[in-house]
């Protein structure tokens, strides 16, 4: 695989973020492999990588991460494009400022939500309701894996569109050309 995307995948491997075996997912569901975010969101290349094909994508004036995973990729996209962000919580805050949306938003703002991985797209669905509540317009949502398994779904649901830098069926076919689809 040549390009941005195997480039990627090669540094998703080298950072042993991408695991064979029997793994229970955060939506409850059974998965063959499973790709560890904070392995490649701990990782600087993964990050220059994932930083610099975000930037490439990125239309939008302004950055939304969905906390507390995309806050690492937020932060350097953001860096390496020089554009804003603000932090989307799940719930809010019981204590300081109880905000919901981290940072400064104007009513009106076109945003683009930036995740790690997607699964249902729940996330990043709650993640879009919430800064369009906050008065924000969003129109996409940017995520590094997409695990093709009802995301896009989702998101069209919310009538947003979902991209993702790498899917499920490229790691896959990547790990069956190296043999590499064993347990860990």
């Amino acid at each position: 695989m040549a390009g941005e995307t195997g480039d990627l995948i090669a540094a998703l491997r080298d950072a042993d973020s991408i695991r064979f075996g029997e793994f229970e997912l955060s939506h409850g569901g059974t998965s063959e492999y499973y790709v560890d975010k904070y392995l490649f969101e701990t990782d600087p290349r993964c990050l220059e990588l994932i930083a610099g094909a975000f930037a490439d994508r990125i239309d939008e004036p302004k950055l939304a991460g969905v906390a507390l995973g995309a806050v690492p990729l937020v932060a350097v996209t953001s860096v390496e494009t020089g554009l804003p962000y603000v932090i989307a919580r799940k719930r809010k805050k019981e204590y300081g400022t109880g905000n919901l949306i981290e940072g400064r938003l104007e009513k009106g703002e076109e945003v683009v939500v930036l995740e790690d991985i997607a699964t249902t797209g729940q996330s990043a669905a709650d993640a879009v309701s919430a800064l369009r509540e906050a008065g924000a317009i969003v129109k996409r949502v940017l995520v590094v894996v997409d695990r093709e398994e009802g995301a896009r779904s989702t998101l069209a649901g919310y009538d947003v569109e979902l991209e993702s830098l790498v899917s499920a069926s490229e790691l896959l076919a990547d790990a069956d050309r190296r043999g590499s689809r064993t347990d860990r």
